[in-house]
Formats: C-alpha cells, sequence, structure tokens
C-alpha cells in the first residue's frame, strides 16, 4: 500500500478519480480530487471531490443522498491518476442515470464484450418485443411452466456432465443451465443485483455438514 505523498498531483494540485461501481465495475463519473478531498474521503469513506467550477470541496450526495462509500482507492502505475471503487446509495449522475458515461461515440459492429448484464437485457427483450423464430420468445410465450420444466432438465444435464468428470460437458450443460435461469428471473422479476445483494449480505459461510444419525 502506498503512501498518499507519493501521488502525483498536477500544477493545480488536483489527481483524476474515476468513480466504478465496486460490484458491476460500471464506471460512473470522472472527478478531481485534491490533497484535501482525497484525505477527507479516506477518512470519511466517502467520496469527496474538488470542484473545478466552484472552487471548492463537495461531497458527493450531500444534496441529492446519492452518496458513494468506498471500497477501494487504487493508484495508477505512473501515480498520476485513481480509480476509486464504490457502492453507490444512487445515480452517480446529477442528471438522474446510473452512469455519467451514456452518451456513444462509436460503436464497433464486429468487436463484442460479452457481459451478464448485456445477456439480461438481451432476454428481457425478446420477452417485451416478441420474435419471430426466437427461442427465448418461445420459452416466454409457453409460460413459467415450460420454463421451470427447462430449469430443471439442464440441472440434472449439468448433474450428469459433472458426475461424468467430464469438465468440457459440465461447462456447457452450466452455461445452458444459467441462461434458463436467467429466463426464469425475467420471467419472475428477479434482477442481478436482487442476486448480488442476496449474496452480499451472506457474511457467515456456514461449514457445517450435516451428519446422518447413526442406528
Amino acid at each position: 500500500m502506498i503512501n498518499i505523498d507519493e501521488l502525483k498531483f498536477d500544477e493545480k494540485g488536483l489527481i483524476p478519480a474515476v468513480v466504478i461501481d465496486a460490484e458491476s465495475k460500471k464506471i460512473l463519473t470522472l472527478a478531481y480530487m485534491n490533497r484535501e478531498s482525497l484525505e477527507i474521503s479516506m477518512k470519511e469513506e466517502q467520496t469527496c471531490f474538488w470542484s473545478r467550477s466552484r472552487q471548492e470541496l463537495w461531497r458527493k450526495g450531500e444534496t441529492s443522498g446519492n452518496f458513494q462509500h468506498i471500497v477501494s482507492i487504487v493508484a495508477d502505475c505512473d501515480l498520476d491518476a485513481l480509480a476509486v471503487y464504490v457502492l453507490k446509495d444512487g445515480p452517480a449522475c446529477h442528471r438522474g442515470t446510473e452512469s455519467c458515461f451514456t452518451e456513444t461515440v462509436f460503436e464497433s459492429d464486429k468487436n463484442y464484450a460479452f457481459s451478464y448484464e448485456g445477456l439480461m437485457e438481451l432476454i428481457e427483450g425478446r420477452k417485451i418485443n416478441k420474435q419471430e423464430g426466437s427461442y427465448t420468445t418461445y420459452l416466454f410465450e409457453k409460460g413459467i411452466d415450460k420454463i421451470l420444466k427447462k430449469v430443471g432438465e439442464e440441472s440434472t444435464e449439468v448433474i450428469i456432465a459433472a458426475k461424468a468428470d467430464d469438465k468440457k460437458e459440465t461447462i456447457y450443460e452450466i452455461a445452458d443451465l444459467a441462461y434458463h435461469v436467467m429466463v426464469m428471473m425475467i420471467e419472475m422479476g428477479i434482477s442481478l443485483e436482487d442476486i448480488r445483494k442476496e449474496l452480499a449480505s451472506r457474511h457467515v459461510i456456514d461449514h457445517k455438514v450435516k451428519q446422518e444419525k447413526m442406528t
């Protein structure tokens, strides 16, 4: 862990701070800190920045209530920029959006970055805007019973592949299961955030082993 004295602030005494959602890893905003605001951020464990327009300190959330609770602060290799990982109470942007980065400048037609969030959006799109010939749309049209049947079938396939110690097949079947579980989640109105929060709430892992009574 480095000391704050090792950081390289610019000629105005500022250092750029990229704020990142610690859970989704989405970039939320770009702001600036001076030494004082960084020290306050570290002490209070909530983001405090230097406003270049108002020339004053400002704590994120002091008027909106959308505080950002700091998980960690990491400097880049040149020690002249910071990545601030946070847990947020609400939207990061003053316009009410989750992130300040919403305006697409360029999007490649051939390069695609997979994400669970993106897949969930695609699946939800097949439910809202039904597409003829789409397997996902077919599942939604058949309803929850059909979806649950597929979840059960894919769970069995995972068990069979794992029991056979077939890693490649197990990966394939887990992917099938994950997809069908996500379809079920959309049908039931369950989000990835709901699952993240549930997992995050489980601070204690139960290592107890259930023992059968000896007769």
